[in-house]
């Protein structure tokens, strides 16, 4: 039985007689197929992923496992319509906290037609895509005892720099909630963002491919962050994961680094960074002074 996915953060979504994805009860996602082009785009993505060589096998678990397509009856009532079979990222998955970024100060391909171009700089400009080479498009937070602390697209969309980087920190922490005057205690950020298997190791592993991949460039194209804080408590194990989604808009790469994708990818890890850096700074001195502050309330940072 297919039916609208409860943590999607971004995106059109189904319902209202609107055409959005569906999920089933098996782990597959079922996106449909933008008619303009860009859907079949990121078709011929998909099925040529499996075959690229020139992508590594480390680096094909960033994407999305894709089971073909498939002809089902769309979610806004039109009959029925092709989607993508895809992986569902979040499926086995009880309270995920998920973070869509859209990485790129430029979200728009050269090939555009010019009012979409228009219509993406102004968007580009409005948010902190420009300033910061990325923008969070969607996310959720599990907050204790109140379900998600899941913000809407309008204010998400006016983020400023300092705002971004307050909810990348209260991703990580124990007391998020959308009172702006709780300060993130960050009490999972090591887990979540450091280590071996963390959300910072991870973005440094695709840092790396794209520091030298010259074979696509990945117009509008997001990560996705997502973990467990259950996970983190009980196993002292995040789970946490980072997935490429969204690819309507790649374009071949001529031999030419993707330095839009790059940069942004790069401010992105620099932020991150920062806000461990910093935790493990003040952690050191909340053991001597206060146990019970576990991250920073006055670090400055650069970008």
């Amino acid at each position: 039985m297919l039916k609208v996915p409860d943590h999607q953060v971004a995106g059109h979504r189904a319902g209202d007689g609107k055409l959005g994805p569906l999920i089933d009860d098996s782990g597959k996602f079922y996106k449909p197929i933008q008619s303009d082009g860009r859907g079949s785009k990121e078709v011929a993505f998909y099925t040529s992923l499996s075959s690229n060589t020139n992508i590594p096998n480390h680096i094909r678990r960033f994407f999305p496992i894709f089971h073909g397509t498939k002809l089902i009856e769309a979610s806004d009532g039109s009959g029925q319509q092709p989607h993508l079979v895809l992986q569902d990222i979040v499926s086995g998955r009880l309270n995920p906290s998920i973070m869509d970024i859209k990485i790129g100060s430029r979200t728009w391909c050269p090939q555009a037609s010019e009012d979409y171009i228009q219509r993406c700089f102004m968007k580009d400009r409005e948010t902190s895509s420009l300033a910061l080479g990325f923008r969070i498009s969607g996310l959720q937070i599990e907050s204790k005892g109140s379900g998600f602390w899941k913000p809407e697209r309008k204010l998400i969309q006016k983020f400023t720099a300092e705002e971004v980087r307050l909810v990348l920190r209260q991703f990580v922490s124990s007391n998020s909630s959308a009172d702006s005057g709780v300060d993130p205690d960050c009490t999972f950020v090591s887990t979540v963002y450091g280590g071996s298997g963390g959300i910072l190791t991870q973005l440094l592993e695709l840092k790396e491919w794209f520091e030298h991949q010259t074979i696509l460039h990945f117009y509008s194209c997001s990560v996705l962050m997502l973990y467990e804080k259950e996970s983190v408590v009980k196993e002292m194990s995040s789970s946490a994961e980072v997935k490429l989604v969204d690819f309507a808009h790649i374009v071949e790469g001529n031999g030419v680094i993707d330095h839009n994708f790059l940069g942004g990818l790069c401010s992105l890890i620099n932020f991150i960074s920062e806000i461990l850096t910093c935790s493990d700074v003040h952690t050191a001195k909340a053991s001597l002074q206060d146990p019970k502050n576990y991250c920073y309330t006055n670090c400055d940072t650069q970008n």
